[in-house]
């Protein structure tokens, strides 16, 4: 970070500096040039490197600097008469008007982009929202990095409600990443938040989540550019549901399990990768199975966290073509420190940047919830799910 800092200032300066510096290497090589060159139109060149780097006003002022200056007679240009000195002078003022205009030009491009670019992060905040930091005695805390420059989120997906039927969460990781992924995304989860309100089972849930993505695609295939047809296009997803005394059951379909972070009594932290089973398809790939019986993984007592991820995060490599660390990030987020999800989730996000050195291949999403409150209210029942 401060090389980095450092580099910027050395970058700025330089901007501010190179047209002066330029200004006088041709006042200079003008007076002290042995082979009676002249070098005078070179000024031209000084107020376009000002439009480009430091600003329009900047241009205008050192372009009327350089235009005075080429009147004058200096070196070799002193014999040529005053018709040579006033076309240079023409030719750097010319220069001058044309870098003006080109750099207002491009300064309005700016601002459009800088309106697309703010309309575009609400958009996708809206589908990908923020995650409050509780809920009904869970505390949580989520991140997303795109692999797509300029893009908030890209083919990962979160959320996290409060139901009538205990807390309840989707990760998921669709088709793809980047842009091109957000419409799928948008899909699932606005199916989520219809469907976690009003299906009571949580194998409902995911029944709505398939038929929402199966419309999605078939409508993508009809109306889309030609590409992938809908059979190539799939999402993993990891549903959970944590009901009274923090019990929790989950669902998954092709997801990463997650990692159940907890202290044993002398007070050191453990990370358990939990595989508690085999997982379904992803969704798209396969028709969901007649019965969906609900997977129990270990309660989430307070003080304990249970961490969510994509296979971005697992997929993660160096330079050297290392894979990223993830679990033993996790130790070492909670290695000294309590275990609290916004902690947890900053740590190993700052982690995985100073591994892939901020160069990501894939999107990442990690997702932490932690019991910090009395037990929720209701009992947890595991039915299996609906034919």
């Amino acid at each position: 970070m401060i090389r980095t800092g450092a580099l910027l200032r050395f970058r700025r300066a330089l901007v501010l500096v190179l047209p002066g510096l330029w200004v006088s290497g041709v006042l200079a090589w003008e007076c002290v040039s042995p082979l009676g060159t002249e070098f005078m139109q070179l000024l031209a060149a000084a107020p376009a490197i000002a439009c480009a780097g430091t600003g329009r006003r900047r241009c205008v002022l050192l372009g009327g600097l350089c235009a005075l200056l080429a009147l004058l007679p200096i070196g070799p240009v002193a014999r040529a008469g005053a018709a040579a000195r006033l076309g240079t002078c023409c030719a750097i003022l010319a220069v001058v008007g044309a870098s003006y205009l080109t750099s207002g030009r491009g300064l309005r491009l700016l601002g459009q982009l800088e309106q697309v670019r703010q309309v575009a992060a609400a958009a996708q905040l809206a589908v990908l929202r923020p995650l409050p930091p509780r809920i009904d005695g869970i505390t949580l805390a989520g991140v997303h990095l795109s692999a797509s420059e300029g893009a908030l989120m890209g083919g990962d997906l979160y959320e996290v409600l409060a139901t009538p039927h205990g807390v309840r969460l989707v990760m998921g990781d669709v088709r793809g990443h980047g842009i091109p992924a957000i419409a799928t995304v948008a899909a699932l989860l606005g199916s989520f938040r219809d469907a976690a309100h009003d299906e009571a089972e949580l194998p409902d849930v995911l029944r709505r989540l398939e038929r929402a993505l199966q419309r999605h695609l078939s409508e993508k295939a009809r109306t889309g550019p030609p590409g992938p047809s809908e059979t190539e296009d799939f999402a993993t997803v990891l549903l959970l549901e944590v009901r009274g005394e923090g019990h929790v059951a989950a669902l998954n379909c092709g997801h990463p399990w997650p990692h159940h972070l907890t202290r044993t009594p002398e007070g050191t932290a453990r990370v358990v990768a939990l595989e508690p089973g085999d997982p379904l398809p992803p969704l798209g790939l396969f028709p969901l199975p007649a019965r969906l019986p609900l997977v129990p993984l270990p309660p989430l007592a307070p003080g304990e966290a249970l961490v969510m991820h994509t296979d971005g995060a697992e997929d993660a490599r160096d330079r050297a073509g290392r894979l990223f660390p993830l679990a033993g990030a996790l130790a070492d987020a909670v290695r000294s420190a309590p275990l609290v999800p916004a902690a947890i989730v900053e740590r190993v996000k700052a982690a995985l940047l100073r591994h892939t050195r901020g160069l990501l291949a894939d999107d990442f999403a990690l997702l932490a919830i932690g019991s910090d409150g009395p037990p929720l209210p209701g009992p947890l029942a595991l039915p299996c799910g609906r034919s």
